[in-house]
C-alpha cells in the first residue's frame, strides 16, 4: 500500500477476527448524499485534504462488506475479505473524479472486487483443506492409498478413513478436490476462446445500480430492528395475536381461531390487533 493509502486509513477501524465488531462501527456510518461525496471528492482532488479521502472511506465500508459477503462461498475469512476489499476502495477514492458525474460506490465497486479476486487467487488451493495433521497426512497419502484410477466407491472411502484417522466426508471432499484443477479466475484479454467461461463472467450481480441496492438493504434492516422493538413493546396476548396473524410463515390464522383459544368474541380479537397496530406505530414514530 503507498504512504499516501497509508495515511487516508488513519485510525479507520480494521476488518480483525471480530469481525462483526467492525461491521456494527462500518454501519455507524451513514451513506452520503450525492451532494456530500461530491464537495469532499472535490476538497481532496483539489487540495489534497485527507480528512475527506478517509470520510470518503468510512462511509463506503458497509459496501465493501456488502461485496465480501458475496465471496463466502470460497470458504476463506469474511474479515480478510473486507480488508482487502478496503484496500480496493481507498484505491478507488484515490483515483475518483467527482466531476464525472458517477456515484462513488458506482466507480469503486470495480477496484474492490478486483482486490478481493486477487485475494482469492492467492489464497483458494486444494490444499487449503489440509488444515489439520489428519488433513495433511490425507492430502499427501490419498493417492498412495487408492487401490485403483477413477473415483473411489463407499468401501474403499471408508477404508482409507479408518487407516488415516479422518471422516469419510473428507476423503471424499480431497478426493473431489485432487481430481480437479485450478481455472483462471479471469480469461486473458487476448484469450479468444468461445467455449469456456471463467469464473468472473458468471459471477452474480445483483443490481445495476450498486447505491440503490446498498441503501434499499440497509432500509430494509433498519425497518426489520424497528419492527421487532416496537413488537416488544406489546403485552404477551397482543404480541401473540400480531406474530400469529402477520407473522406467520405457515399462514395467517383466523380471528375465529384466536377468539376460541382465548376464550373471547372475534371482535375483541379484533379490537387487540388494531390497539397494538396502534402502539407499534407509536413505538416506531418514537
Amino acid at each position: 500500500m503507498s504512504n499516501e493509502l497509508q495515511r487516508i486509513t488513519g485510525n479507520m477501524p480494521v476488518a480483525t477476527a471480530n469481525i462483526d465488531g467492525f461491521i456494527q462501527a462500518a454501519h455507524q456510518f451513514p451513506v452520503l448524499s450525492k451532494e456530500e461525496e461530491y464537495e469532499l471528492a472535490k476538497d481532496y482532488r483539489q487540495n489534497g485534504n485527507l480528512e475527506a479521502a478517509r470520510a470518503l472511506v468510512l462511509h463506503n465500508l458497509r459496501f465493501v462488506i456488502k461485496i465480501a459477503r458475496g465471496y463466502a462461498g470460497y470458504g476463506l475469512p469474511l474479515a480478510d475479505m473486507v480488508q482487502e476489499g478496503n484496500i480496493g476502495l481507498m484505491k478507488a477514492v484515490k483515483r475518483f473524479d467527482p466531476e464525472m458525474n458517477v456515484r462513488l460506490v458506482s466507480f469503486a465497486v470495480h477496484w474492490i472486487r478486483a482486490e478481493i479476486h486477487e485475494y482469492i487467487l492467492r489464497n483458494w488451493r486444494i490444499v487449503k483443506v489440509a488444515t489439520t495433521k489428519a488433513q495433511r497426512k490425507l492430502f499427501f497419502n490419498l493417492r498412495s492409498a487408492k487401490k485403483r484410477l477413477g473415483w473411489m466407491n463407499q468401501e474403499e472411502i471408508n477404508s482409507i478413513a479408518d487407516d488415516l484417522g479422518v471422516k469419510p466426508e473428507e476423503v471424499m471432499e480431497m478426493e473431489s478436490r485432487l481430481n480437479s484443477r485450478d481455472v483462471g479466475f479471469d480469461l486473458p484479454a487476448d484469450d479468444d476462446d468461445k467455449d469456456y467461461a471463467s469464473p468472473v463472467a458468471y459471477l452474480a450481480h445483483d443490481s445495476d445500480d450498486p447505491l440503490a441496492q446498498l441503501e434499499s438493504d440497509d432500509t430494509q434492516q433498519q425497518e426489520l430492528a424497528q419492527l421487532t422493538e416496537a413488537l416488544e413493546t406489546l403485552d404477551e396476548r397482543s404480541k401473540d395475536i400480531v406474530r400469529r396473524r402477520w407473522l406467520n410463515e405457515n399462514g395467517k390464522e383466523t380471528l375465529q381461531t384466536l377468539a376460541d383459544e382465548y376464550g373471547v368474541s372475534a371482535e375483541r380479537i379484533r379490537q387487540l390487533e388494531k390497539n397494538a397496530f396502534k402502539k407499534m406505530r407509536t413505538a416506531m414514530a418514537a
